[in-house]
């Protein structure tokens, strides 16, 4: 098996930036029925998340269950470093499309908080995405995202996680 390849000093040493993720959670989610549209009214459903490390934590992957009020699906995330540029991409793949992965979100972490960025679409017109990781303990995390239809001027929250710790 050959290294990784040592484009930066320490290359051969994963960050440790999702560590706090690894393990199996209960997910209170809170989301907003229509995104960019001036809506107000949010769904509020449970979920569960179960996530471990991959390619000597240079990677990491969670399974995510949620119950949504019109019915359960299943989706996961995967998150990869890479040691050349010191960033994370994060992509979704919903297990209700399962041959469309979505766009990357990329960037990092920084006193504390993970900001991650995409540009996309949403009903065809360009918007950016924005992932945070927030309020992170060993027992608790929150995550969120929002989008901007005006280049990240201004942002709409349209779902939050609450995470907690099973066991």
């Amino acid at each position: 098996m050959s290294s990784l390849p040592s484009s930066t000093p320490d290359a051969a040493v994963a960050p440790g930036d999702f560590d706090f993720l690894i393990g199996r959670w209960r997910v209170a989610h809170r989301r907003l029925r229509q995104r960019l549209a001036g809506c107000t009214e949010w769904d509020h459903f449970t979920g569960t998340t179960q996530a471990w490390p991959l390619m000597a934590g240079f990677a990491n992957v969670d399974d995510n269950g949620l119950d949504l009020p019109g019915g359960a699906y299943r989706a996961i995330s995967l998150r990869a470093w890479n040691p050349a540029t010191r960033q994370w991409a994060i992509w979704w793949l919903d297990g209700r499309h399962p041959h469309q992965l979505d766009v990357p979100v990329v960037g990092g972490f920084s006193d504390g908080v993970g900001r991650f960025h995409a540009d996309d679409l949403l009903d065809g017109r360009p918007i950016r995405v924005r992932f945070l990781w927030s309020d992170i303990t060993a027992s608790r995390c929150r995550w969120q995202q929002a989008f901007s239809a005006d280049g990240g001027q201004t942002w709409e929250t349209n779902w939050v996680m609450d995470l907690t710790r099973l066991g």
